[in-house]
């Protein structure tokens, strides 16, 4: 069987031996090349199938992980008044004193990430009375992204003007480097009322401290 090109993990599960004894018997017995080549062919094809094996596995794992994870989140979310101004305005200056501009005489947040700036424009709607229209845009984007398209996306996803977005600088270190189509550039969303910057790095920092202590 051996000669044949038979495995020894085959032989070991038709005839019951162990597998140290069939490799100790088999230590002299020489293949034929072409039977060598077929063992290889049939190794690699049970390591590709192994490796698709494991990574359905961790995938599983993965799933099963976030699903707890919101779990867990939702039973945290349901002990917190979202409807508070004073829990949104909390959240907002956690959030402010590590994404917002801290050293400048506007408010001001820049991210890549939708949902941050979202959040921060309605913020400045709901607890400042701040309009759209007085808010002011900038982005900062990669080579071979089009400042036009990336304006007309910022813009309606924010729902801010596109008449108050300013020209676009272009990041000329990325040219010849493709950019992920998900990547919609940095986005920086100006308030221009310094007296909010400066409340909310005092909350975030008192609160911080609070908790700390």
């Amino acid at each position: 069987m051996r000669r044949r090109g038979v495995s020894t993990r085959d032989v070991e599960k038709r005839l019951g031996i162990s597998r140290s004894t069939l490799s100790y018997w088999f230590r002299n017995v020489k293949l034929h090349p072409r039977f060598i080549k077929r063992m290889k062919i049939r190794h690699n094809r049970a390591l590709i199938k192994a490796r698709t094996e494991a990574v359905k596995w961790h995938n599983g794992q993965r799933i099963i992980r976030f699903e707890q994870a919101a779990q867990e989140a939702a039973k945290t979310l349901e002990q917190i008044d979202c409807k508070s101004d004073a829990v949104a305005e909390l959240a907002l200056s956690l959030l402010y004193l590590g994404e917002g501009m801290k050293k400048s005489d506007v408010t001001a947040m820049g991210n890549s990430d939708p949902e941050i700036l979202i959040f921060f424009v309605r913020m400045m709607e709901r607890l400042y009375n701040v309009r759209l229209q007085d808010m002011r845009c900038e982005l900062h984007l990669r080579a071979d992204q089009n400042p036009i398209s990336m304006t007309r996306y910022w813009s309606k996803t924010l729902g801010i003007p596109v008449s108050n977005f300013r020209k676009p600088s272009l990041d000329k270190r990325t040219i010849g480097r493709p950019t992920y189509p998900h990547y919609k550039g940095v986005c920086i969303v100006s308030c221009g009322r310094v007296a909010i910057q400066r409340k909310l790095v005092y909350i975030a920092t008192t609160f911080c401290r609070q908790i700390a202590e």
